[in-house]
């Protein structure tokens, strides 16, 4: 189903890929969105604006796709990467910049009950509500999604795995939309996400893991 009200140039194709479309909004998504995740594993602060950025222009995808939770979840996204841009700047210790860290069984508790009861009560809410063909799907990734992003902007270690959980979704979900570029797109996500893993991993190991005894003289 395509949005009904006008959204300009950014929604007009940029190209197509064999007989589908691929709009402007779709290509910038895949840039900014390659760029934020980049940024996000060498925990760079400018991954923030870039992300804003970067929702908006998905959101326009997904809405004119008809995956209207995942539309939904870029206008919750906006407000959490500005969450997630003052705490890393200031949720540290004595206000300081962020460190990262593993995530807490009663965080695990909390994510999970919020992700169960968000799953089902989007699922409910599309099917009884939308023409949506994906429900259950477009409301898994939604839940997951804001989990991840929760967690990011946390510097949770273990937000990786649920980006690479919902990426997993999202690639063969999008693909069968026909949103042929921003599939690929989360192929890259994917990829980028495992090297997020393990460069925060390593972070969190230098900084947890006491160094070798110094040699008495």
């Amino acid at each position: 189903m395509s949005v009904n009200v006008p959204l300009g140039p950014l929604l007009e194709p940029a190209f197509h890929l064999g007989s589908v479309p691929t709009t402007w909004a779709e290509l910038l998504g895949f840039a900014t969105g390659a760029v934020n995740v980049w940024l996000v594993v060498r925990q760079n602060i400018l991954n923030w604006p870039i992300g804003i950025a970067n929702v908006i222009l998905l959101g326009l995808v997904f809405l004119d796709g008809g995956l209207y939770a995942d539309s939904g979840l870029q206008v919750v996204y906006v407000a959490l990467q500005a969450y997630g841009w003052w705490v890393w700047l200031h949720g540290g210790e004595g206000r300081d910049r962020l460190p990262v860290r593993r995530t807490r069984r009663t965080e695990w508790a909390a994510l999970v009950t919020a992700g169960a009861t968000g799953t089902a009560l989007l699922t409910w809410a599309l099917s009884a509500w939308t023409d949506s063909t994906v429900p259950f799907w477009d409301a898994l990734t939604t839940a997951i999604s804001l989990m991840a992003i929760y967690g990011q902007s946390r510097k949770l270690l273990e937000s990786w795995w649920l980006w690479i959980t919902a990426d997993l979704v999202y690639i063969p979900l999008y693909f069968y939309k026909d949103l042929k570029l921003t599939s690929a797109l989360y192929v890259i996500f994917l990829t980028l996400c495992v090297f997020g893993l393990l460069a925060w991993r390593r972070d969190f190991l230098s900084r947890t893991v006491p160094g070798p005894a110094p040699v008495a003289a």
